[in-house]
């Protein structure tokens, strides 16, 4: 049969949002998505690991859990029997060594018809792959319905040997399934690896991603199709599920011609990590269970953006705010953060922590033998509005939702089971400038599948007021740190740019302050090890990406 006479490929993409374990819900996750595709569909394809959701960690190290995946498999072939529509999709499959292999799986006719093994295992930031997996051989293309399909696993698009090899044997077209994480420059990363991979091999690309939360990871999805020549002909949904169809046909010179009319729009700067964090908190709720959130409004930007992100995430009846007024709350705290909640019309209350905190202060009083040290003072006030909002998740099963930011967390400018008592920290990742940011943001755009109002969502004063921790009298955050423009600076280029004191010294910073900063960083480590997970956004985020000592003897002066 010559390349003119073969029918046309109907090519379906399916970005979908699989639960790590759940391989009952995302094998009907997936056949969802397969029995809506048209009769003349040809192929669906899915995502990396779609079937046991990624990334798996260790269970996939469990027998019985690759004996799950493979009776799940089973349940999907069966499914295909006697249709025309064939699945390309990414699973765990037994190596015959400790560790399985990450496989893209060809599935039609009731059977898996073909395998593909990932051989680029990535082992850096967020990835343990080569904990986990065994490496598979460079893959030959597969033959389908006379089309030579050249199917790569995410890691393997980022290396040139993989697609020039399956050009050599014939490929006219790059497949690749991935669960590429989310960072704010990642899609321009990945549009950029992919166009390399299309000029080389003179190949079209499809680009599957996986969308949602897993943990402190998020997936953005942004599937899309490259023509060979590196232009974008096809552009599927950021942060949710979303499906595309295509046709290919054949061209007397190899490559496939591809038509197709999806475009989405891609979000970018604050619309972009707003939506980011807005998915990463829903599915870490929504998955693990919960029926909504509870989290302190004292009337500052920190508690009062993890409010809006909420509302948005999980609509204004799922999220339940305190306020926990202690000596030191300013009435125009208490103000701020009541016009918070009606501006997003979520439920509101108040509870007085100070008759906590004499009574903690009284019985602890015989242990001193001076007057409270002032900062156990400051702690006791933390630590008291940290106990009742533990006590509100336990009377209503709502998940604690803890809102530090990344200045703080870097700086250890937060009280261990105190305000860092909670679940879940939207903010984590976030640095103090770019709260600001997402404030002035949020106030002024309503998010794509927000469920939170239109309009404001937070009073300018809760913007445009100093940031105070209102634990003594008349404090504010400058009085322990630099002003957050000059302090985010100066921890981007610690923890992002692994810079130097002497580099970042030399960028024009002072001296004395940058040391400062990096004590303190170094210093939080032990806080960080102990706070609660919250979306990745960065480049570098506290946890996998960036694993330093707590018992720490390097001298930073030295650096």
């Amino acid at each position: 049969m010559t390349a003119t006479a073969l029918e046309p490929l109907h090519i379906t993409l399916a970005q979908v949002n699989p639960t790590v374990g759940a391989l009952t819900a995302n094998a009907d996750k997936i056949l969802q998505y397969y029995n809506n595709t048209p009769d003349t569909t040809d192929l669906i394809i899915f995502t990396e690991l779609v079937l046991a959701g990624y990334s798996p960690e260790d269970l996939v190290l469990k027998p019985a859990f690759l004996a799950s995946c493979a009776a799940a498999l089973d349940r999907i072939a069966a499914a295909t029997a006697g249709r025309r529509t064939h699945i390309l999709l990414g699973a765990p499959i037994p190596s015959g060594q400790p560790k399985p292999h990450n496989a893209a799986l060809l599935i039609g006719d009731g059977k898996i018809v073909e395998t593909r093994l990932k051989h680029h295992l990535p082992n850096y930031g967020v990835f343990d792959d080569e904990r986990i997996f065994t490496s598979g051989p460079l893959p030959n293309p597969i033959m389908f319905r006379g089309y030579t399909l050249g199917v790569m696993v995410c890691e393997d698009m980022w290396f040139p040997d993989v697609s020039a090899k399956l050009k050599k044997d014939g490929a006219q077209i790059l497949i690749a399934i991935n669960g590429s994480p989310f960072d704010m420059g990642k899609h321009e990363k990945r549009r950029t690896e992919a166009k390399k991979r299309t000029s080389e091999t003179g190949l079209p690309l499809i680009y599957t991603n996986q969308v949602g939360g897993q943990d402190a990871i998020l997936y953005d999805g942004a599937s899309f199709i490259m023509s060979e020549s590196g232009d974008v002909i096809a552009q599927l949904d950021s942060f949710a599920e979303d499906c595309a169809d295509s046709v290919w046909t054949a061209t007397a010179n190899g490559p496939l011609l591809c038509q197709t009319t999806h475009t989405r729009h891609v979000p970018e700067g604050m619309e972009r990590m707003y939506s980011a964090l807005m998915l990463g908190l829903r599915d870490y709720v929504t998955k693990n269970g919960f029926p909504g959130v509870v989290l302190g409004l004292s009337g500052g930007i920190d508690s009062a953006l993890t409010a809006a992100i909420a509302t948005d995430a999980l609509g204004p009846s799922a999220v339940h705010t305190v306020m926990l007024p202690g000596p030191y709350t300013a009435q125009e705290s208490l103000d701020d953060a009541m016009e918070s909640a009606r501006l997003l019309g979520i439920a509101h209350q108040s509870i007085n922590i100070i008759p906590m905190v004499q009574a903690f202060e009284k019985e602890l009083a015989s242990n001193f033998n001076t007057d409270t040290p002032s900062i156990t003072f400051e702690n006791l006030q933390s630590r008291s509005r940290g106990v009742a909002l533990m006590a509100l998740s336990n009377a209503t099963n709502r998940m604690v939702l803890t809102t530090g930011n990344k200045s703080e967390m870097a700086t250890g400018y937060a009280t261990l089971y105190g305000d860092m008592c909670g679940g879940f920290n939207a903010l984590k990742d976030v640095y103090k400038t770019d709260v600001f940011a997402l404030s002035r943001w949020r106030n002024a755009h309503h998010p794509v599948g927000g469920f939170g109002p239109h309009g404001p969502v937070m009073p300018d004063r809760t913007i445009t007021r100093p940031p105070t921790a209102e634990l003594r009298a008349n404090q504010t955050d400058q009085d322990s740190l630099p002003p957050y423009d000059v302090l985010d600076a100066i921890l981007f280029g610690l923890i992002e740019d692994d810079q130097s004191i002497a580099e970042i010294t030399a960028a024009g910073h002072d001296a004395q302050t940058v040391t400062r900063v990096q004590k303190l960083l170094d210093r939080a480590e032990y806080k960080r090890r102990q706070s609660a997970p919250g979306t990745k956004i960065s480049r570098k985020a506290f946890g996998p990406d960036r694993r330093y000592p707590i018992t720490n003897g390097y001298t930073i002066e030295k650096q």
